[in-house]
């Protein structure tokens, strides 16, 4: 290993002691605390000067929220106005298909119960089956 891979550990004469209260870039706290002084003026000149904008942007931001509310009310009522024609259609479309289904099943329920008779209403299934078990 060389020299230059190992870190100091004692201060050298370009960097000052821990203890004087120095960073090791030579700045004091003092300093460090004047900066941050600066920097909260500088935050607080740009919030003063954002709040107005802030304001304004909200002002506009509401008027727009305005006109569309003024505008989507004339369209959601057409839109409803349709909605109950078409479901005005579907509900009476849907009561004809319930009762075609009913006619059906009552124009079928005769024939149904003849059915239900067997084979013996059908002889020559009868005959078949006979012959077959015999």
């Amino acid at each position: 290993m060389t020299d230059e891979q190992i870190p100091p550990t004692e201060p050298t004469a370009d960097q000052p002691a821990a203890d004087d209260g120095a960073s090791p870039d030579g700045n004091t706290p003092s300093q460090a605390r004047e900066w941050l002084a600066q920097l909260q003026q500088m935050i607080d000149q740009v919030a003063a000067h954002a709040a107005p904008v802030a304001r304004d942007v909200a002002a506009k931001a509401a008027e727009l929220a305005a006109v569309a509310g003024e505008k989507a009310g004339p369209f959601a009522k057409r839109a409803a106005e349709k909605t109950e024609e078409v479901g005005a259609r579907v509900a009476d479309r849907s009561r004809r298909f319930a009762e075609e289904l009913r006619h059906r099943a009552d124009a079928d329920e005769p024939s149904a119960k003849g059915d239900d008779a067997g084979p013996a209403a059908n002889p020559t299934a009868s005959d078949g089956d006979e012959g077959a078990g015999a």
